[in-house]
């Protein structure tokens, strides 16, 4: 049955997102809490967690409580923090082949559902999507994602949609995030979209805004021609030691959605 707080639709704010690459020591706990809720038993889910850490199962622990998932603590309170996120992408994996005498349970939709629900109640700033765990944002920030993801989509701009996933994927990898990656396909992806909204298939973004001056509305035209050179700097003409950090790669990636998506619903394709 679901918990009172869910019946009745009580539910706290979001926390503001302060833990991006860590794995708190209370997180590793409720990981293995929230796998024993979604049907995974002590045994089975020791075989997740030694073989996405690659560790060897001791032979000696034959009790579920507390030898066997003390077992499961104990590994997952020692790896890395990254290898923690890794461990809850297998799980869901495995969660798809686990039986149920209830038809109507999705365990792995359960699942998700319950670390996604964590992440945002503890300032964590990942997610989960489809079982895999992605880096996530403000709430604006995911809004302006989905959206453009979405309307990308649906006006037929596969290119520019896969762009922007790209610049999530990026923005997720562990340890450490491509911010120089995910910069560079966001400024791919407002490309791509300004080039089929004019007609030129080959012209940049600061030609395309200096040719096509109604493209969008004054001043916004001209702060934008200035943010693309600061981002072309940042993401295609690194210089030693000046590395942009991952705000500012968050941020570049928020403003080429945004005006994508601005860009896919007022020209057609």
């Amino acid at each position: 049955m679901a918990r009172f707080s869910e019946r009745e639709g009580y539910a706290p704010p979001e926390a503001e997102i302060t833990v991006r690459h860590d794995a708190p020591t209370e997180l590793r706990g409720v990981v293995a809490d929230i796998a024993y809720e979604c049907g995974l038993g002590p045994h089975v889910l020791r075989s997740v967690v030694c073989r996405t850490l690659r560790r060897r199962e001791d032979p000696n622990n034959w009790s579920p409580f507390p030898n066997v998932d003390g077992e499961v603590r104990g590994h997952l309170d020692s790896c890395e923090w990254y290898e923690v996120y890794d461990v809850i992408e297998a799980i869901h994996t495995r969660l798809q082949t686990v039986p149920t005498e209830q038809s109507d349970v999705d365990y792995c939709a359960n699942f998700e559902a319950e670390i996604d629900k964590y992440f945002r109640r503890r300032g964590i700033g990942w997610q989960m999507k489809g079982g895999a765990i992605e880096a996530r944002g403000s709430e604006v920030f995911e809004h302006t994602l989905d959206e453009a993801r979405r309307e990308l989509a649906d006006s037929n701009r596969a290119t520019a949609a896969k762009e922007l996933h790209e610049a999530i994927h990026d923005l997720s990898r562990r340890p450490n995030a491509d911010v120089t990656g995910a910069i560079q396909h966001a400024l791919a992806a407002l490309e791509c979209v300004a080039r089929d909204v004019v007609g030129d298939p080959k012209a940049t973004l600061g030609t395309i805004l200096a040719r096509n001056s109604g493209l969008l509305p004054a001043p916004l035209d001209t702060a934008l021609e200035k943010l693309w050179g600061f981002a072309s700097e940042q993401g295609r003409h690194l210089r030693e030691g000046r590395e942009p950090s991952y705000e500012i790669a968050e941020l570049l990636v928020q403003v080429a959605a945004a005006v994508s998506r601005y860009l896919s619903k007022v020209a057609p394709p």
